[in-house]
């Protein structure tokens, strides 16, 4: 796990070094660049496999030059086959299998890796360079293009460092709804992101810049899964091994994180059975309902792990509120950041490596939503007359939770209703609110051939999957030079489950049906008798006490005014609701103390003699 930067354009030594500097975090081993020809090829080292040297990046292989960011986990088995061709190899480093893929494969190279990537390539003969992103999104890339001016980075902090740009406005209003800005776009209008399972090619002497999709979700009726229940359960218990197996190879230590939920608990049950040196670390709050340490300490306590337990409070998440632009760099309202933050602060301690449940929810049916859209896709075939009569009744309720129910019926299909529902389904407080749907993948609920089911599960694993848990868990682990790794975001694994009927995943009332039943063969399943929280933090409860003053000050009236995209009046009353404890607005308050501080932070990426549009 790295950071990556690169350019065509010209830029100072010391201009070079301030760019690979504001990311130094993601890789503190090693820090450096090259210049060949007229690009300039950047790395900052987080070392995991082959701590040497030698491996140090930029890498040279033949007339290659190569910076890369994550791992490919079968690069061993890639290594083997590339001897077989007559390929020579020193160093044990994942690095040099990519590179020498390439000149094997070419671009086509991408189909033989199983990782968490994000790579750039430079031939020095042809004067192009190849790069890709992973599968699913898990490592980030950012790229400026202009004719034969070409910059890419790690984080788009590395990019605005010396360039005039300026803010996407419709990037502001995506974030004001989804709470992350979807790809391809980023917060500036010069800047974009690469879309996962994409690759690209860029001539440094045409400016000719290609963009290709190398993998997507299939949902082919010819791919469907014809094997009974308790074979499907076998078949998948066998790729969970060996996804949980080939991440745990470092050459440093490797922990898990134990929330104490059903995705966590299978990782951590699969690497326990793998070895009896397991290090899991979870997240303690104060408050109760937000609080499953207690869960997670049974847990571990079943599973013999060497468990350690970290305590989340109002002042140690001030703190990381006021930091939190320094390593998110795009506005970003996925409050669960803060405690993943406190969790990779802790746990880089003890390891340099951890394993996480992300991916579950999205491949196997668990989230709550996937519940309440089934219940009311039937009213959705109702006239939207019909709809809206009912939704006047519901709304009359003093229940803020009835009113956002009749916001939700009011919708006008069900694809909207699923995509409002990210933005809190109520948007007065948005001055000029654009609320089309014209993000990306939309057009995934329109699929003839695809259940409701798995319209949900594809969509969120497009957007909120790629767009908000990728981005939360990148940006908080390598805040703190720790690598998050995750076994059921593997694409066998989501391929697999794209296969599988509904039932096997969404049955009898079984949300994760099919991980729940292999999960049950290490630890009692009484243990998970209790309501699903997710990995919330308690803003609801602190910003009307602990943080009460906190969100008053920074979101004054006067405050507010300055705020673009918002009418200020219309926010100040919902800050006002939620204060009075009549409306939970704390989505919409995370979302505004965000924005505000990434505002402000826009003014702190120069340096001496550039300023910012």
């Amino acid at each position: 796990m790295c950071g990556i930067y690169g350019s065509t354009i010209y830029y100072d030594d010391h201009i070079v070094r301030a760019k690979l500097h504001k990311v130094q975090f993601r890789g503190p081993d090693y820090s450096g660049f090259e210049r060949i020809n007229n690009v300039i090829l950047g790395h900052n080292r987080l070392a995991i496999v082959d701590l040497d040297h030698r491996s140090n990046q930029p890498f040279t292989y033949h007339h290659l030059k190569i910076v890369f960011n994550g791992e490919i986990y079968n690069y061993q088995a890639i290594k083997a086959e590339l001897k077989t061709f007559g390929y020579l190899f020193s160093t044990s480093s994942d690095t040099e299998v990519l590179a020498a893929a390439y000149l094997q494969f070419g671009e086509n190279c991408v189909d033989h890796f199983n990782g968490m990537f994000a790579f750039v390539i430079y031939d020095t003969q042809a004067q192009t360079i190849f790069g890709a992103r992973d599968r699913l999104g898990k490592k980030p890339f950012y790229y400026a293009q202009n004719g034969t001016d070409f910059e890419f980075a790690s984080q788009p902090s590395q990019i605005i460092i010396a360039r005039n740009v300026s803010i996407d406005q419709q990037a502001v209003n995506e974030y004001m709804i989804w709470g992350y800005v979807p790809e391809p776009r980023s917060a500036w209008q010069q800047i974009k992101k690469l879309q996962a399972g994409h690759k690209f090619t860029f001539s440094t002497t045409t400016g000719i810049f290609k963009t290709e999709k190398y993998w997507d979700l299939n949902f082919s009726e010819t791919g469907r899964y014809i094997g009974n229940y308790s074979t499907a359960v076998s078949e998948l218990k066998t790729l969970l091994n060996d996804s949980v197996k080939i991440r745990m190879q470092a050459d440093v230590g490797v922990g898990v994180f134990l929330s104490g939920g059903i995705d966590s608990s299978l990782i951590a049950a699969l690497a326990s059975a793998q070895t009896d040196q397991v290090k899991t670390f979870c997240i303690k709050f104060k408050e109760k309902e937000f609080d499953e340490s207690v869960f997670a300490e049974k847990i571990a306590r079943h599973l013999k792990t060497n468990h350690h337990t970290i305590e989340c409070n109002p002042d140690e998440g001030i703190s990381l509120i006021e930091n939190f632009g320094d390593f998110f760099d795009e506005p970003f309202a996925d409050s669960s950041a803060i405690p993943t933050l406190l969790l990779s602060k802790y746990t880089k301690r003890h390891v340099t490596v951890a394993l996480s449940g992300d991916g579950g929810d999205e491949s196997f049916s668990g989230y709550t939503r996937y519940k309440w859209l089934g219940h009311a896709n039937p009213l959705f075939k109702l006239p939207n007359s019909a709809r809206k009569m009912l939704a006047e009744i519901i709304k009359l309720s003093p229940n803020y939770r009835h009113k956002l129910i009749a916001m939700g019926i009011s919708q006008v299909d069900i694809k909207a209703l699923y995509a409002y529902m990210f933005g809190g389904l109520e948007f007065s407080w948005l001055g000029k609110p654009d609320l089309g749907l014209n993000v990306p993948y939309m057009e995934i609920w329109s699929s003839p051939t695809l259940s409701l089911q798995q319209k949900m599960s594809a969509f969120d694993i497009k957007t909120y999957l790629n767009g908000d848990i990728n981005t939360k868990v990148d940006r908080a682990s390598m805040a703190f030079s720790l690598e998050a790794r995750a076994p059921l975001m593997d694409y066998r694994v989501v391929d697999f489950a794209n296969t599988l009927p509904d039932h096997f995943k969404f049955g009898g009332g079984i949300q994760k049906r099919i991980l729940k039943d292999i999960l049950y063969q290490y630890v009692p399943a009484n243990l998970y008798n209790r309501p699903k929280s997710g990995f919330a933090i308690p803003f609801r409860h602190w910003f009307k006490n602990e943080l009460k003053d906190y969100v008053l000050d920074q979101l004054s009236y006067h405050e507010l005014l300055e705020i673009p995209g918002i009418d200020a009046r219309k926010t100040s009353i919902i800050i006002k609701e939620h204060m009075a404890g009549t409306w939970n607005r704390f989505p919409q308050i995370w979302k505004l103390l965000v924005f505000k501080q990434w505002l402000k932070n826009q003014q702190t990426h120069s340096i001496p003699g550039y300023h910012l549009a």
